[in-house]
């Protein structure tokens, strides 16, 4: 007769239990690899047990692989259906991935089910706000707090909601209320930094940045934007201090060689620049900046060639980075690539069509090239999106002095000085329509009292000095 306690020691789903429980400790010391690891020689053991698929769901969560933990969760909720966590958790991820319209129905059908769940819209907000739909993000916010009034992750994502939109009074605000609610909420002094960054409150900013990097001084994020910030306000070898803290803590991130490349740049230690933008491409190669900055390196040093062949790589990097762009079209222009240029300057407006400076560079580029007509085509279009845009006012100027429409021309020089009274260029074209007003009225009245028998003569071949 088979030993019962031999038996019970080779259970399988007593060792999936155990599998699974030290999947649970990993979990909570957030080692995310060997927990998924552990839970998944719990499947293999006990593959009906729904909550370990959910759970394997949280630990791929952890590590950013959203599409597996995506899949894990439809196993979970095929055994309980109606599960809200589950339908949850499987919304928030499709947000995560950009599947936004499938969020949405989900979210609705969590709401259809039990509208009191408070989570189906705290985190719509979120799915809201990246869909750009900010009316709708701030009618989740409320119809959530008519829940849970006190839910500072609804707070949380509203703050996220009004900073993209620019209102970062109000983000401060929020996130305040975060911090009152939850105080060790991950990186909300972070983000109320970053808020009174923007609002250009550098010596509060400064304080919360100091704030979140006293509570997590090894959050690397935390610690870049600092330096970027210091990098804002002159402040480089604080910001060179740390860039290198990063290094210590993971020497493999680019991002803090490229910085430090930007302050050696700065500094005129071109080789030592070179040496950093090279090192943060070995790290990531699709890093965007590195080769824009090798770029112009190599055009100081006089090698177009190089500084050409490095500029059309970055283009194909930053095609969707509209500033980055219209920078590479200015080098491009300086090279005298000016069809690379333009299809810089093409690419801007597909990704952002508000741009002004692209539409600038554009009428420039037209203006050089002699195509007077498509010039002033771009430079309005430049004015309509920033009426007070002095150097298109000047160029449109100078279109119309040379396409001899004065009234134009006076119009806009003037109204260019109005904002650059000091500007050389603009005093100078100033000075021309003047002149050429001066002229032009000169000339009319001379033609006013011409002798009558003289007005209708015109010899053959012999170009008459009045119109």
């Amino acid at each position: 007769m088979e030993n019962f306690s031999d038996e019970y020691e080779n259970n399988p789903y007593e060792d999936a239990e155990k599998q699974a429980m030290q999947a649970y400790k990993l979990y909570d010391k957030g080692d995310y690899e060997q927990s998924i690891a552990h839970i998944d020689e719990a499947i293999k053991l006990n593959p009906l047990n729904s909550q370990w698929h959910f759970d394997k769901g949280l630990a791929l969560d952890s590590v950013g692989n959203f599409d597996d933990a995506i899949e894990e969760y439809k196993i979970a909720l095929e055994a309980n259906p109606d599960d809200l966590e589950t339908m949850n958790a499987i919304a928030v991820d499709y947000t995560r991935i950009g599947y936004y319209d499938k969020a949405i129905e989900i979210f609705e059908e969590i709401e259809h089910l039990n509208p009191d769940f408070e989570p189906c819209y705290c985190n719509r907000i979120i799915t809201y706000t990246e869909m750009e739909q900010y009316e709708m993000a701030e009618e989740m916010f409320y119809m959530a707090q008519q829940i849970e009034p006190h839910c500072p992750l609804c707070y949380y994502n509203i703050g996220n909601s009004l900073f993209l939109q620019g209102d970062f009074e109000q983000a401060v605000k929020c996130w305040m209320r975060v911090a009152e609610l939850e105080p060790e909420h991950p990186q909300i002094n972070f983000r109320i930094a970053q808020a009174y960054w923007s609002q250009g409150r550098y010596q509060l900013a400064r304080e919360y940045f100091i704030r979140e990097l006293r509570k997590n001084p090894a959050d690397t994020s935390a610690i870049l934007d600092f330096g970027l910030f210091l990098l804002e306000i002159n402040q480089l070898e604080a910001a060179k201090e740390k860039f290198n803290r990063i290094l210590e803590f993971d020497s493999s991130k680019p991002e803090p060689y490229f910085y430090l490349g930007e302050i050696a740049f700065n500094n005129s230690d071109f080789k030592q620049a070179e040496e950093l933008f090279n090192t943060a491409l070995e790290k990531n190669y699709n890093l965007k900046g590195p080769r824009y900055r090798l770029a112009r390196l190599k055009l100081m040093q006089g090698d177009k060639r190089k500084a050409r062949d490095y500029l059309i790589a970055e283009a194909q990097f930053a095609c969707d980075d509209a500033e980055a762009l219209v920078a590479m079209a200015s080098m491009f222009t300086e090279m005298s690539e000016y069809e690379y240029a333009t299809n810089c300057l093409l690419l801007s407006i597909d990704s952002n069509p508000y741009n002004e400076d692209a539409f600038y560079y554009l009428g420039y580029l037209n203006m050089i090239s002699g195509n007077l007509e498509d010039a002033q085509d771009f430079y309005s279009k430049t004015l309509e999106l920033n009426p007070n845009h002095t150097t298109a006012l000047r160029d449109l100027a100078a279109i119309a002095l040379a396409m001899g429409n004065l009234s134009n021309a006076n119009e806009r020089i003037s109204r260019a000085l109005k904002f650059s009274p000091a500007d050389k260029k603009i005093k100078s074209l100033y000075r021309k329509t003047r002149l050429f007003t001066a002229i032009d009225k000169t000339m009319d009245f001379l033609s006013r009292y011409k002798p009558r028998f003289l007005q209708n003569i015109r010899k053959p071949g012999r170009r008459t000095f009045y119109p």
